[in-house]
Formats: C-alpha cells, structure tokens, sequence
C-alpha cells in the first residue's frame, strides 16, 4: 500500500519507490530505500513529516504516494 495511506504512528517498512527515475533518485537520497524502516510523525493538509534513517523528512502526499510500504 502507499505510504500515504498508513496511520501516523504506525512503523513501515519500503518495499518499491515509484514513479520517474528523477523522482526515485530524490527519495532514495532521503533515505526512502527497500528495507528502509519508515514512521508517519504527522500528517496534514496533504504535507506528511516522516522519520526516515534517524531522520524527520517532509514530503507531499504525491510523493508519498509513490513509496510502497507494508
């Protein structure tokens, strides 16, 4: 499922980064890598603060929806 659709709290892990080769490179660079554990600190109005690698990252919710959790 998308990244966009886990509940804020909830620890994931990334399975796929979608989208262009452009967009998969800047995501990969934030640290949204296969394997990579990921956890949803707040979510709203569409902008997203995610923990990444030791890490807090915000992205869109377009580009959430790009990176496939489970």
């Amino acid at each position: 499922m998308p990244l966009s659709m886990v509940n804020a709290g909830e620890p994931s892990v990334v399975r796929k980064v979608g989208g262009k080769e452009e967009t998969r490179r800047f995501l990969e660079n934030l640290g949204f890598v296969n394997g990579a554990q990921v956890t949803i600190v707040s979510a709203t109005n569409g902008n997203m603060i995610i923990n990444v690698k030791d890490s807090r990252v915000a992205i869109g919710k377009d580009m959430a929806n790009k990176i496939m959790v489970n």
